[in-house]
């Protein structure tokens, strides 16, 4: 009988999105081939404590993994533990800060240890929405009107800043630049809003991308490495119930947002997205997967790209998956499409 290969899902993590990743992990788990891998579950907590967890995995998407004691071992080494030393592939199911900013990715590089998802420098460069939209720029990847500042300019000369904005035109988007899942944005219709909204983005990050209003509808692309051919599905479209796809929308069963795979647009629109997302995959030298998001302007049917993730998210609603169900790839498949993509990079490598 074949080894079983042992995989190891990393869940959790220190960011914003730490729930979101948690109902991911246990999606991914659900349909992972047991008969063919071993699974090693550790989990990382808000604390950034790292314990490898025995249990159920179904007590981790409400976190009550972390009540469940007696199937915890914490007190281990990343670099010397059997328990992680045996792991053959890792499958980070991170999102955001500490997670899927290449911070990890330059973990398991220094453990020699083969991993799902992009590599140290498309994970920092697609995290960081600044890095990211000045890389698009230089491909000819069309990026809507945006500033960005850092935690000491506003400090400085905050009025400067919000003078410059006024300028510009109400309304305007605050996010900040290292932050995925539409964790700590913010719309500003006026002045005082924008106030708010940067104190807002300000408890997530240093760096605040401050983006003009685009009346367009919000298209996204799946992007798919697979035996070194990179592959956009057809893109899909989420039709919002608020004014924007906000956190509690994109991972909420009780909210009215909408998935329409394919996007309602022409032949010739699609394309051009499938053109933009993978030529957006290579420019931060892209590995392995993500979802390429984009704007699509409602008067004039101008693409704008708004940003990249590398770790897309993997819960039964994510648009992720679903664009590949669309194309005849169902969850199962895709999942171990990734796995296999891994090991067999590190072989080749």
């Amino acid at each position: 009988m074949e080894k079983k290969i042992n995989l190891g899902i990393v869940f959790g993590g220190q960011s914003g999105e730490h729930e979101v990743s948690r109902a991911s992990a246990c999606n991914v788990i659900e349909v992972i081939d047991k008969e063919k891998y071993d699974i090693t579950l550790i989990g990382i907590t808000k604390n950034g404590d790292w314990k490898v967890y025995t249990g159920d995995y179904k007590n981790i998407k409400d976190g009550s993994w972390e009540q469940d004691t007696d199937k915890i071992h914490a007190d281990f080494s990343i670099f010397h533990d059997p328990i992680i030393q045996d792991v053959d592939v890792f499958f980070p199911v991170l999102h955001g800060p500490m997670g899927e900013d290449g911070t990890i990715q330059g973990l398991f590089e220094l453990m020699n240890k083969p991993y799902v998802g992009c590599g140290v420098l498309a994970s920092a460069a697609g995290m960081d929405k600044v890095a990211s939209k000045m890389l698009f720029e230089s491909a000819g990847i069309p990026v809507g009107p945006y500033v960005y500042f850092k935690r000491r300019d506003w400090e400085k000369d905050p009025d400067r800043i919000i003078d410059d904005i006024a300028g510009r035109g109400f309304p305007v988007f605050i996010k900040p630049s290292n932050m995925g899942s539409s964790v700590g944005i913010s719309k500003a219709h006026n002045r005082e809003e924008f106030i708010d909204g940067v104190n807002e983005a300000l408890r997530y990050d240093h760096k605040i991308v401050v983006e003009g209003f685009l009346n367009a509808r919000e298209i996204e692309c799946a992007v798919l490495e697979e035996n070194g051919e990179i592959k956009a599905a057809i893109p899909g479209e989420v039709v919002a119930s608020k004014e924007f796809y906000d956190y509690e929308a994109k991972y909420s069963d009780n909210q009215d947002s909408k998935i329409v795979i394919p996007a309602q647009i022409s032949d010739a629109l699609l394309e051009k997205i499938r053109e933009y997302a993978i030529k957006a995959f290579e420019v931060i030298d892209g590995s392995s997967l993500s979802r390429v998001d984009f704007f699509v302007t409602r008067a004039t049917y101008n693409i704008y790209i708004n940003e990249i993730n590398t770790m897309p998210g993997f819960t039964n609603i994510s648009m992720y998956p679903k664009m590949w169900e669309n194309m005849g790839v169902s969850y199962a498949e895709l999942v171990e499409k990734l796995i296999q993509g891994a090991a067999v990079k590190r072989v080749n490598n």
